[in-house]
């Protein structure tokens, strides 16, 4: 079975969507993209230095991902991206309407242990808290799930897999 249309992996940084993100497309069979490859260097520079984006920074962003999303409608495709604020979601499916967003969610200290841990990642775990601020989970009209991110990889791609055949077949 292909992915129904095309999957956002979302939620803060460090809750494993750029791990989660291949692993969920290799299950379903489609193309992968990762979110942080279509932001422009200002957006890259201003996060380096411990900066958060603004509403103002993500919307090329936003809009490159969308395209992306828009191009794989047919076939089906995975894409990371935080899509924190329901207006972010909104832009995305403006874009390309039929996308169901996967949110993976986890305990603070968990995700704060996980961003320590990584490494060559231009995002900086002082963030964490102020991407914890901003998120705006997934609103009951929003055509997702959410997956917690406590166990393995291969567990919560199974788990996030069978969540989204059962919402497609709502």
């Amino acid at each position: 079975m292909h992915a129904p249309q095309v999957v956002v992996v979302m939620g803060v940084s460090g809750t494993g969507k750029t791990t989660i993100g291949p692993l969920l497309a290799e299950e379903f069979g489609v193309p992968y993209a990762e979110a942080d490859d279509f932001h422009p260097p200002a957006n890259i520079a201003k996060m380096s230095a411990g900066t958060p984006l603004n509403d103002d920074d993500r919307r090329p962003w936003l809009d490159a991902i969308g395209a992306w999303a828009h191009d794989h409608t047919e076939g089906g495709g995975v894409v990371s991206c935080s899509a924190l604020k329901r207006m972010y979601r909104d832009r995305l499916r403006s874009a390309a309407p039929g996308i169901v967003f996967l949110h993976l969610t986890g305990d603070r200290d968990v995700i704060a242990e996980r961003m320590k841990e990584r490494k060559g990642h231009f995002f900086s775990g002082d963030l964490l808290d102020s991407q914890l601020a901003t998120l705006e989970p997934l609103q009951p009209d929003e055509y997702g799930v959410a997956v917690d991110i406590a166990p393995e990889p291969e567990v919560i791609t199974e788990r996030a897999a069978a969540e989204l055949r059962r919402l497609e077949h709502q």
